[in-house]
């Protein structure tokens, strides 16, 4: 009896010193886990936020402003346009390709090539209809784009006296909106308005340099 005593006695000491230090393990490597996985969550920057609060209440406030073009590019889907410039196997062709890469536009998603293609009908219509006299200098431009709509800056209309021609991004879209206006007694000016995604190097209006 004096002999298996202490023995029982030792083990059971050992046996729930074992499990102590078991448990502080688990427990240690429990909180660590849960710290790791929380310092790994990524949260989106405020400025991130901030940009795409202000992207859907441009797209809403385009939403109430033009519901007749929402109705009719309501089914589009949200998919990207296959117009683009595509691949080219002649090195001549790549190397000009490569020289205006700052003429490349950008890709619309369908939803935005038939929306600002809608404004561009629009703005069409309203520049030819019969009754409508279009504008002929760059600040009657300006007044005319501005009532229908669409706010310009100077840098969105050029008007070098033989040319009348604007490109602005249709806020809420995505989608920018170009054309020239034909001038009377200019030979071979004519009225054309497209739709376009933005140039590479930004905006809307296409750089006029070159590399």
């Amino acid at each position: 009896m004096r002999r298996t005593l202490p023995v029982a006695v030792l083990t059971s000491a050992a046996c729930l010193f074992a499990l102590a230090g078991c448990g502080t393990t688990r427990a240690g490597a429990g909180i660590g886990v849960s710290a790791s996985a929380s310092a790994s969550a990524s949260t989106t920057p405020d400025w991130a936020k901030a940009a795409e609060a202000a992207a859907a209440a441009e797209r809403q406030q385009h939403d109430q402003q033009f519901p007749e073009i929402v109705a009719r590019c309501a089914d589009t889907a949200a998919a990207t346009s296959s117009s683009g410039p595509s691949a080219s196997q002649d090195p001549q062709a790549g190397r000009y390709a490569e020289n205006h890469a700052y003429k490349i536009k950008g890709r619309l998603s369908a939803r935005a090539e038939c929306v600002g293609r809608a404004h561009a009908a629009r703005i069409t219509q309203a520049f030819t209809m019969a009754g409508k006299t279009a504008p002929t200098t760059g600040l009657a431009l300006k007044k005319a784009l501005d009532e229908l709509g669409y706010p310009t800056t100077g840098a969105e209309i050029n008007d070098p006296g033989l040319i009348l021609e604007f490109a602005l991004m249709v806020k809420g879209t995505g989608a920018c909106v170009s054309g020239t206006l034909a001038i009377p007694g200019q030979p071979g000016t004519v009225t054309r308005v497209e739709a376009h995604g933005p140039y590479m190097e930004g905006g809307c209006v296409e750089p006029r340099g070159g590399h």
